[in-house]
């Protein structure tokens, strides 16, 4: 998994019915954009967070493409 700051990192519910935990990368520890990343979540909070399986990278799209 590879990760640059602006891109979303998204992590699917353990349990049926829970509803995915998407945030947005402030932070990569790694020039070759490897996890830990510090991430800020939709509810405000940070934490530096090592993907799991049940995660995934939605990269940042440009603001002029």
């Amino acid at each position: 998994m590879k990760a640059q700051v602006g891109d979303r990192l998204v992590v699917a519910g353990t349990r049926v019915g829970d509803s995915e935990r998407i945030g947005v990368v402030t932070e990569i520890r790694h020039d070759d954009g490897s996890p830990p990343y510090r991430v800020r979540w939709e509810d405000g909070h940070e934490a530096l967070v090592y993907p799991g399986p049940d995660a995934r990278v939605i990269p940042h799209a440009p603001a002029d493409a």
